[in-house]
């Protein structure tokens, strides 16, 4: 055994023992102090154009947030004023600061410090502009459900079984365009806030040729448009148009696919159809390849024009050629296809990138309310990476156009600002639609927004906004 080294062992642990007591007598303790840094009250006493306005806050002590009433954008943000009572003895560290105030900021957040040395309290203040809102208060939906999903009423029965791959919404009606017994009908709106379902049947006098006599449709202006199936170049293509569904209707087209040269194959999987409030514009059939039938629309039941334009790619059956307002742009997509815009021959200028937004957001629709600018989508549930139902809402309003309104959305988080799901199922045929309709009010101003989506086998979802407003 060697004993020094065991010496020498004790002795350096006896010496860090030592140390060791001897640096917990140097650990803090707690210290009573009356030292409080309690804010009690808190007020702006300088807002507004004159400086002359006082604005109380509001104090959150649990997570030490002051809130103010909105201030005026005519204060003078580089020397606001605040005037608190504290506890005994303490004071704010500053009571003049500068607001880095912007155009177009709707809100900003800056630091109060009550200080009663040694001790200090940090208060988040909350300082909130009173400057124009716009748009819609998509925190505020009012959902109208017939869809799979758990909320509000069960699925339709109009869409089960995949008998109804087209519909329709104009904010008054609903479309419905069933294969089966059920038929063609309308469902009023007003009745469906009600929970009621209660079919206006269509007639079909004289509805007759093609694969199906009847597959797609659109609502628009309260008119019906219902369009049959071909799959052969003898079985018509035909476009039927009504004022009123209790008469019979009208034949507006009856093209002999087979006759129309490049037009080919397969036609009314999908029908879009885009006029202004005369009832002028163009509706669309893509074709199973790069090929769509193009109809001039003119006073919503002449077709004056038949024409067959080419896209770069193919589409496919669940397709979508939208107007962008009444402008000469449109939205273009297929089922597993980005979004493109496109003029109405059929030619490309800008492409969204793959990972934007899901690509199997389909009927792609702009949307312009009380000054803001929207992409309202229903995803169409394929199958594979297409495997939900959704319908979703995405802000797109900076930018002088469509163009620029994409590139700088897809320049930015890309994040929607509403989405509601219809099914997180898939299928097989998935006819998939979506719509909108503006409430206008007395004046004429926009007062609310609705929106509709809906897919085969999965029913439909009407979901009203109201107009964004100020509020404290």
């Amino acid at each position: 055994m060697n004993f020094n080294r065991t010496i020498g062992g004790v002795l350096i642990a006896l010496i860090g023992f030592v140390g060791f007591t001897s640096c917990s007598d140097d650990f803090p303790s707690n210290v009573e102090s009356d030292k409080y840094t309690d804010l009690k009250s808190i007020k702006i006493v300088n807002a507004g154009a004159q400086g002359t306005e006082v604005l109380e806050g509001t104090i959150d002590e649990a997570t030490k947030t002051i809130t103010f009433p909105r201030l005026d954008t005519l204060t003078d943000f580089s020397a606001v004023k605040f005037e608190a009572v504290t506890s005994d003895g303490a004071s704010l560290e500053k009571d003049v600061v500068t607001i880095p105030f912007q155009k177009g900021d709707t809100q900003k957040d800056v630091i109060l410090k009550v200080i009663n040395s040694p001790r200090f309290k940090e208060y988040k203040a909350v300082i909130r502009f009173k400057v124009p809102v716009y748009g819609a208060d998509f925190t505020k939906g009012t959902v109208y459900d017939y869809s799979s999903n758990p909320v509000g009423n069960p699925t339709y029965a109009g869409f089960g079984g995949l008998m109804t791959r087209g519909s329709g919404f104009d904010g008054k009606h609903v479309l419905v365009i069933n294969r089966a017994s059920m038929g063609v009908h309308l469902l009023s709106v007003e009745d469906l806030k009600n929970n009621v379902t209660k079919p206006i049947p269509v007639n079909t006098t004289g509805v007759t040729g093609g694969t199906y006599p009847y597959n797609m449709g659109a609502q628009v202006n309260g008119r019906t448009y219902i369009a049959s199936l071909s799959t052969a170049a003898t079985s018509p293509l035909k476009l039927y148009f009504w004022e009123d569904p209790a008469a019979a209707p009208q034949v507006i087209a009856n093209i002999n696919v087979g006759s129309l040269a490049g037009a080919g194959a397969r036609h009314g999987d999908n029908f879009s159809i885009g006029l202004d409030n005369n009832g002028n514009g163009y509706a669309f059939f893509i074709s199973m390849g790069t090929q769509v039938i193009r109809l001039k629309i003119e006073g919503y039941k002449n077709v004056t024009e038949t024409a067959v334009i080419n896209t770069p790619s193919a589409y496919g059956q669940w397709s979508y050629y939208n107007r962008v307002g009444n402008t000469e742009n449109y939205l273009v997509t297929g089922h597993d296809k980005v979004i493109s815009i496109a003029n109405n021959g059929g030619g490309l200028s800008y492409n969204m990138g793959a990972a934007s937004i899901p690509v199997h957001s389909g009927d792609p629709r702009v949307i312009e309310f009380n000054g803001e600018r929207y992409l309202l989508v229903v995803t169409v549930p394929r199958g594979g990476t297409a495997s939900d139902c959704v319908m979703r809402v995405y802000n797109i309003t900076k930018g002088a156009n469509i163009v620029d309104a994409i590139t700088a959305f897809e320049q930015g988080d890309k994040k929607p600002i509403y989405e509601f799901s219809i099914s997180g199922n898939t299928t097989t045929a998935p006819g998939t639609q979506s719509g909108y309709h503006i409430v206008k009010n007395a004046q004429g101003k926009d007062e609310k927004l609705m929106i509709y989506g809906a897919s085969a086998d999965f029913g439909f979802t009407i979901v009203e906004f109201p107009v964004n407003v100020l509020e404290d």
